[in-house]
C-alpha cells in the first residue's frame, strides 16, 4: 500500500516525501531551485485565495475572521502555499460579502481589528508567506463617506467622485445593463439625477475621470503596502474607464456588456499612471480580474514593457460552459484550445495565471472532473496537475486541495448570493425563465457553491463554527475534510503538496516552453514544457477509461516524475506508449 500511495515519484522526491513528517521542517526544508535571474518572485509562487468568510471562524459568530486565517497558517505552509489572496477585508454593509467597500482602511467588524490584520501579516512574514488584498476601486458602497456626501446636493465637493447623469424620455440615461440584474442606473431622489452601478445598487461605480478620486485610490494602496503587504488582485480593473459620452449599447452587446465595459478609452493610461505613482516603488505583485478583456487585448496589460499589471485572469476556461446562468457542454480540446491561446497571449514579455476556480465559480472538482465518490478524489488530483503545470502562477482556491464539491442546493432559499437574487427577479419572477430552469443551471453555475464554508474536520459544521455557519455547510464534510487528508499520504491534499515541491525544483515547469501535442484528442490532454534541454511530458486522461495512449512525433519516456496514483505499474524507461488509467494524471521526462 505504501509503495502504491507514493508511485511514480522520482527516486530523490520520494525518499524526501516519505521521510518528511506532516507538519515537520524536513519536508519544508528541502532545497529549492534557483530562481533565474531576471524573473520576478511571483512566477515562481504557488497563491492560496482566502474567502475570510468561509474559511474559520473563532468566535462562534458562524462568519470566518482575521484570527482563523492565523490560526490555519501552519496547515498553509505545511501544505506550500507561498502567496496568500485575501478576498476583501474592509470596512462593508456587505450587500455584496465585502466587495462593496465603505472604508478602505477599516477592517470589517465581523473579521476582526486592525490590530488582528497586524498580527496575521507578521505571523505570514515569519513563515516566509507573502499576502496580496482585493484592490476594489471601480466602486464603492452606496454607504461610503464619499457617496454619502456625493448624492447630498448636485454641487457637493464630492459629486464628481461618482458618475450622474440626468435621465432620458423619462427613464435611466442610457440602456446599461447591471450584472446584478435590471438597469445599471439608480434614480436618486434627492437630486432627481441617476447613478451608474454595474453591479448592486449599493455599489455605485467610481468616477476614475477625476484625478481627486485616483489619488485618493493611490494613497490607500500606498497605505497598505507600507503595513507590508504584497500587491493586489484588482476587482474588475478594466472597468474603471466608461465609455465617452455613455451611449446605448446595441442590441447585440446587451447580453454582454462586458466587452464594452471593459473597453473603456483611458484604461490604459490609468493603469500606467498607478503603475508609475505608486507601483514601480514597491516590490508588488498585481493581477487584474480581466473580465471582458479578450486575447488580442491582453497583452496590452500585461507586457513587461508597458508598464501596467503582472498577469490578469482570463475567463475563457472557467466560463469556457457559460452562457450567463445558462450552463453548456464543453470538451476536452476546447479546454486545451483555451489553454494554448492563453499561452500565446503571454507571449515573451508578460506572464499568465492559473486557476480553475475562485469565489465567483462553482468547485472545479464538479466543474471539470468527476464528483462521484469513485472518481472524485482521482479527478481533483488530475485538475490539480493540469493547473500546477501551466505556464502561469497558480491560484488555488481555498478547498481545492480537499478536492471539495459544489454543494446539494434544492430552493432558492438556498442561495445567499446577491446575483442570484437579482437575477431570480428578472427572469423567474418576470416570468421569461420557468423557476426549476433556472435552478437546474443554478446548481452547477452558482457562485455560493464556492462560498459554503472550509471543511477542516468531522465536527459539527465541518470544524468550520461552534455557532450556526452564515451559509450551510457542505453535508459532505464527514468524508471530505482537511484533518482526515492530512493523516492520508495518498489523499487530494497531499498530491498538490507534493505538487508544489515538484513545481518548484523544476524550472521547466514554470518557465518552461509549453506545448499542446494532441489538440484534437477528445479523452487526453499530452503536452510537454521545455527548458534548455530539460523536456517534460504530462499526460491527462480526462475519461473514466483506460485508454492506450501512444506518444507522439517518436517521443519517448525516460523516467517518471509524479503520478496522481492511478497509474497500475511503473512505465519502463524508453516507452513510447502508456496505458492511462481513469483519470490518470502523470508527469514524465522526456
Amino acid at each position: 500500500m505504501f509503495r502504491r500511495k507514493f508511485f511514480g515519484i522520482t527516486a530523490m522526491a520520494a525518499v524526501a516525501l516519505s521521510l518528511a513528517p506532516l507538519y515537520g521542517s524536513a519536508y519544508a526544508a528541502t532545497p529549492q531551485a534557483p530562481i533565474p535571474p531576471g524573473a520576478a518572485w511571483w512566477k515562481e509562487a504557488v497563491v492560496y485565495q482566502v474567502y475570510p468568510r468561509s474559511f474559520n471562524d473563532t468566535n462562534g459568530d458562524g462568519i470566518g475572521d482575521l484570527n482563523g486565517i492565523t490560526a490555519k497558517l501552519d496547515y498553509l505552509k505545511t501544505l506550500g502555499v507561498d502567496v496568500i489572496w485575501l478576498s476583501p477585508h474592509f470596512d462593508s454593509p456587505n450587500a455584496d460579502n465585502g466587495y462593496d467597500i465603505r472604508d478602505y482602511r477599516k477592517v470589517m467588524a465581523e473579521f476582526g481589528s486592525m490590530d488582528d490584520f497586524d498580527r496575521m501579516l507578521a505571523e505570514m512574514k515569519k513563515r516566509g508567506m507573502r499576502l496580496i488584498i482585493d484592490l476594489v476601486v471601480n466602486h464603492s458602497s452606496d454607504e461610503h463617506q464619499w457617496f454619502v456626501e456625493s448624492r447630498k446636493s448636485k454641487d457637493n465637493p464630492y459629486r464628481d467622485y461618482y458618475i450622474w447623469r440626468d435621465g432620458k424620455d423619462g427613464g435611466a440615461p442610457n440602456n446599461y445593463p447591471s450584472f446584478f440584474g435590471g438597469s445599471a442606473w439608480e434614480k436618486d431622489e434627492a437630486t432627481g439625477q441617476y447613478y451608474l452601478h454595474y453591479f448592486a445598487r449599493k455599489q455605485p461605480d467610481l468616477n476614475w475621470e477625476n484625478p481627486k478620486v485616483r489619488n485618493e485610490v493611490y494613497d490607500t494602496m500606498r497605505f497598505w503596502l507600507d503595513k507590508g503587504v504584497s500587491g493586489f488582485r484588482m476587482d474588475v480593473i478594466p472597468f474603471i474607464s466608461k465609455q465617452n459620452g455613455l451611449s446605448d449599447l446595441p442590441a447585440d452587446k446587451l447580453a454582454h456588456p462586458e466587452f464594452v465595459y471593459a473597453n473603456g478609452p483611458r484604461v490604459h493610461d490609468y493603469l500606467q499612471e498607478m503603475n508609475r505613482e505608486v507601483l514601480s516603488r514597491y516590490d508588488t505583485m498585481t493581477v487584474g480580474e480581466a473580465f471582458g478583456v479578450t486575447f488580442e487585448q491582453a497583452p496590452l496589460f500585461t507586457d513587461a514593457r508597458r508598464k501596467e499589471l503582472n498577469m490578469i485572469f482570463h475567463f475563457d476556461i472557467v466560463r469556457l460552459d457559460r452562457d450567463g446562468w445558462r450552463k453548456k457542454d464543453w470538451t476536452l480540446p476546447q479546454l486545451k484550445a483555451a489553454y494554448a491561446q492563453i499561452d500565446r497571449t503571454g507571449g515573451t514579455h508578460g506572464w499568465n495565471t492559473s486557476f480553475l476556480t475562485n469565489h465567483d465559480n462553482p468547485r472545479s472538482v464538479s466543474h471539470f472532473g468527476d464528483d462521484s465518490p469513485e472518481w472524485r478524489a482521482v479527478s481533483a488530483k488530475a485538475l490539480a496537475t493540469m493547473m500546477l503545470t501551466q505556464r502561469g502562477t497558480p491560484f488555488l482556491y481555498q478547498g481545492d486541495e480537499l478536492g471539495m464539491t459544489n454543494y446539494p442546493f434544492r430552493g432558492i432559499e438556498d442561495y445567499n448570493d446577491v446575483e442570484v437574487k437579482g437575477q431570480w427577479h428578472d427572469f423567474v419572477e418576470s416570468g421569461k425563465v420557468p423557476a426549476e430552469e433556472y435552478l437546474s443551471h443554478l446548481r452547477q453555475t452558482s457562485r455560493d457553491n464556492a462560498r459554503t464554508p472550509m471543511q477542516w474536520s468531522a465536527a459539527p459544521n465541518g470544524g468550520f463554527t461552534s455557532g450556526k455557519p452564515w451559509l450551510a455547510v457542505n453535508p459532505n464534510y464527514t468524508r471530505i475534510n482537511a484533518a482526515s487528508q492530512v493523516e492520508d499520504a495518498g489523499s487530494v491534499y497531499h498530491h498538490y503538496r507534493r505538487l508544489m515541491e515538484v513545481r518548484r525544483q523544476t524550472p521547466a515547469l514554470i518557465h518552461g516552453e509549453f506545448r499542446d501535442l494532441d489538440p484534437a484528442n477528445p479523452k487526453v490532454f499530452a503536452y510537454t514544457r521545455t527548458l534548455d534541454d530539460k523536456r517534460y511530458l504530462v499526460l491527462i486522461n480526462f475519461t473514466r477509461e483506460t485508454v492506450v495512449y501512444g506518444l507522439p512525433e517518436g517521443l519517448k519516456i525516460a523516467a517518471t516524475v509524479l503520478d496522481n496514483g492511478a497509474a497500475q505499474q511503473p512505465v519502463q524507461p524508453g516507452a513510447a506508449s502508456v496505458s492511462l488509467q481513469p483519470w490518470q494524471a502523470t508527469i514524465y521526462e522526456l
